[in-house]
């Protein structure tokens, strides 16, 4: 045990420091890029040019709106998914959620690499909707947002699912028999029991979910290619092809906001509902 707070402070300042100076300051340095002037001081002139080209509020709205779509469609499947694997057997419990777990454990590569072959021209999919008579010829789902949808909800559903499994064990048991014995319908239970017993688990799941679907390359880089441009890709495309770093620093850092802002956003609906639930 430390005898003080000083003393424990001066141990953990090595880790601090280095922590600062390894992860911190590239940061820093790197974001600061989009506020200098080239003539000398500050400017935030390169955000307004940023956003002044159509093609890069397009990718904005983009990247944000399948964030959202994706941690939304995350938060209804996994909640699904996470309240039918918490009420197994302890056995058969153990055995989905390392099904759930083992997608994790694949490269994000190969798992992005095998929806070319479900999605493609003559792939699965394709040749499913021909076979039923939904469509005489094939559908052009790669290199759309739909694609791009698919492949982000694939990578990072397993996330929202362990968060809400963990969220939902923690949730006393007699909280749902008795609400249906109250009189409540399901949609009732969830909402008014399930719902802020596991805010905390929802908030983590969503915060994982939004932020890889924002920061995610390599998945709406196969499968949107240059036709589904986000803004991670953009990023790319500043650095490699124009060698533009004020830009690629405008993005990163416009990413670091938007992560930001979705926890922010999300503690604070869970908050509101807390207050609202609070007696008067």
């Amino acid at each position: 045990m430390f005898h003080n707070r000083a003393e424990a402070l001066a141990l953990a300042l090595p880790a601090a420091f280095f922590a600062a100076a390894v992860f911190l300051m590239p940061v820093a340095i790197l974001l600061s890029d989009g506020f200098r002037n080239p003539v000398g001081g500050w400017t935030i002139s390169a955000y307004t040019d940023f956003f002044a080209d159509p093609l890069n509020r397009t990718v904005f709205l983009r990247t944000l709106r399948l964030g959202a779509i994706v941690t939304v469609v995350s938060a209804v499947l996994g909640y699904a998914a996470a309240f039918a694997i918490v009420n197994l057997e302890p056995g058969t419990k153990g055995k989905m959620t390392g099904l759930v777990v083992l997608p994790l454990m694949i490269s994000p590569v190969a798992r992005t690499y095998a929806w070319i072959v479900i999605l493609g021209r003559t792939g699965i999919v394709n040749q499913a909707l021909q076979l039923v008579g939904l469509t005489d010829a094939p559908l052009r789902i790669l290199f759309s947002e739909t694609a791009v949808f698919i492949g982000l909800l694939q990578l990072f559903l397993p996330l929202m699912i362990i968060s809400l499994i963990s969220a939902l064990e923690n949730m006393p048991k007699d909280a749902v028999p008795a609400a249906r014995v109250l009189g409540a319908n399901w949609f009732q239970v969830f909402w008014k029991v399930i719902l802020p017993l596991t805010k905390e688990g929802l908030v983590i799941g969503g915060t994982l979910v939004f932020t890889g679907s924002l920061t995610a390359y390599i998945t709406p880089a196969i499968l949107g290619g240059s036709k589904v441009l986000m803004l991670e890709t953009l990023l790319y495309q500043q650095v490699s092809v124009s060698n533009n770093f004020v830009s690629a620093s405008v993005i990163a850092f416009i990413l670091i906001v938007m992560s930001f802002a979705a926890n922010i956003l999300l503690k604070r609906v869970a908050t509101a509902r807390n207050k609202q639930r609070s007696p008067q």
